[in-house]
This record gives C-alpha cells, structure tokens and sequence, in this order.
C-alpha cells in the first residue's frame, strides 16, 4: 500500500500576529494625520453645497409665488405650502429638508442682514464664528 502523507494545518504564531499588528500600526499612524483633515474639509464642502442647493430652491419658490419665505415659515415653506402663498408650485425640495452634515438645521433669515435672505450653518461646534470645522457656512462668500 501507498503511504499516506497527511499535511497538518498550522495557525499562525504569536509573534507572526504580533508583526502584523505592528505594521498596520505603523500604517494607520502614516495615514490617519492626512486622512483627518479632509474629513472636516468634506463637511464643509457638503454644507456648502446643500446651502447652495436651498438657495436655489428659494429662488424657484420666489419665480413662482413673488417672494421668499418669511422667517417664521422658514425653509419648510419649500417643502409644504405656506398659508397665503399663492401660486405656489412645489415642493421645491425633492427629498425633504436636510440637516446640516453636522446634524443640526441649517438657519434662515428673510428679510436677512446681508441680502434679502441669510441661510448658513453655525459648522462642527454649533456657535457662531470658529476656524476651521468650525467656521461658519453661508450663502455669501
């Protein structure tokens, strides 16, 4: 009879698992200072752009009903007509009104003190001002 080789499977040792871990230890320090960054820089962007996106929302509601919403209505007149808003063709917003990438609604004001409205997002603390994250995002700049 033919003799029989049976292979034994062998995990891995200790210190094998313990290189390993060191390395992608030392690859997550390389990488996790530049990835960061661009974390919070994507946020504001993304603020930036939905910003941009309920201006132009606003603008479509002034077209059709002759003005902005009023403070008191705020940003859900784009969404749900207002009372005495004639002519009004929305919604104007496809999927509801967004929260700011931060979690908080963004802040709107007709009339406002830099325009004839002021939409913006107080950034990452939630405050007015701040560098950085937590610089503030508005429809001017």
């Amino acid at each position: 009879m033919g003799r029989c080789t049976v292979k034994k499977n062998r995990g891995f040792t200790l210190v094998e698992l313990l290189v390993v871990m060191v390395i992608v230890g030392l690859l997550a320090a390389l990488v996790a200072p530049r990835l960061f960054p661009k974390l919070g820089k994507g946020k504001q962007s993304a603020a930036k752009a939905q910003i941009m996106l309920l201006g132009q929302a606003l603008d479509q509601m002034r077209l059709d009903t002759g003005r902005y919403p009023t403070t008191q209505e705020g940003l859900s007149a784009l969404a749900a007509k207002p009372a005495g808003a004639e002519n009004w063709e929305g919604p104007y917003l496809t999927r509801g009104l967004p929260n700011d990438p931060w979690g908080r609604p963004y802040i709107y004001q007709c009339p406002g003190a830099h325009g004839e409205y002021d939409l913006y997002s107080y950034g990452r603390d939630g405050v007015q001002g701040g560098e950085g994250e937590d610089k503030d995002v508005t429809d001017r700049e």
